[in-house]
């Protein structure tokens, strides 16, 4: 598991004022509201800052970090991951799980009297659906769309997922 989860990527400033454009990677936008520290990845090293504001225009949120007052102290930001430590993040309801938390899970087959498919290594987030990339015991790369009818259970506990393989999917 990991002890910080990305909760967005700055993408450019805004203003002079020292704010700057941030894409998002969480579930939940509204948590730059809630959230009051944060720590961002630069190239220098973890910057732990504190969030001032946080407005939303299209898919993008705008913050302003109380640490910075002008454009030229948040330009050297392009890029940087905005990180909160698992303390600060959200918390998951009920059948709910960190992304980064699948990686590293053992996918079994859950029709076929839990036979073991492989392992995930890595999460691909697409407009429709996530999908995990599972590498099999002989070493080949499939991918598995999580969406009901595929992926039947997750247990970051346990570190165990069972999937149905559909039809065509490990062909």
């Amino acid at each position: 598991m990991e002890d910080m989860l990305r909760i967005g990527v700055v993408t450019t400033t805004h203003g002079l004022r020292g704010e700057v454009k941030v894409f998002p990677t969480t579930d939940d936008v509204t948590r730059y509201k809630r959230t009051d520290e944060v720590i961002l990845v630069t190239k220098n090293g973890n910057l732990t800052l504190h969030v001032e504001s946080a407005r939303f225009f299209k898919n993008i949120v705008i913050v302003k970090f109380k640490e910075f007052h002008d454009i030229s102290e948040v330009e050297c930001f392009r890029k940087c991951d905005i990180m909160v430590t698992r303390d600060n993040a959200l918390p998951l309801k009920e059948g709910e799980y960190y992304l980064c938390d699948v990686v590293g899970c053992k996918v079994l087959d859950a029709d076929k009297e839990e036979t073991e498919i492989g392992e995930v290594i890595d999460v691909i987030e697409t407009g429709a659906n996530h999908v995990f990339a599972v590498r099999t015991r002989d070493g080949e790369e499939v991918l598995f769309p999580v969406i009901p009818d595929c992926i039947k259970e997750v247990n970051t506990e346990e570190r165990l997922i069972r999937a149905h393989v559909m039809k065509g999917l490990m062909d």
